[in-house]
């Protein structure tokens, strides 16, 4: 594991970050900072440890909708290619509801 030194809010912090990682790890610590610094200079709150859960929240409760609008612009593919058929389980359970809803085309 490698470790990336890197600022959020103009502090510095020393991070371990995965091999190959460090494109999502400096996205991450840019979306994580522009969501501090967004609370901080509405000015209302001043102490980092509550502007850091405030962000932390914010984020959290925007993930949905990041991960709906990502899945909505992925090109359509077969059922089992969307959610890597590499999943022996995952490749039977797409087969069995194929075939669950297949007998009964009548579901709406």
């Amino acid at each position: 594991m490698k470790q990336l030194e890197v600022q959020i809010m103009g502090q510095s912090y020393l991070l371990g970050c995965p091999e190959n990682g460090d494109a999502r790890m400096l996205d991450a610590v840019n979306r994580v900072d522009m969501a501090m610094c967004r609370i901080r200079d509405a000015g209302k709150i001043k102490a980092r440890d509550r502007i850091a859960v405030l962000a932390a929240l914010n984020l959290a409760f925007e993930l949905p909708e990041r991960t709906a609008g990502a899945a909505a612009a992925a090109p359509a593919a077969a059922p089992a290619e969307a959610a890597g058929a590499d999943s022996p389980q995952l490749a039977a359970l797409l087969q069995r509801l194929d075939t669950a809803l297949g007998i009964d085309g009548r579901l709406l």
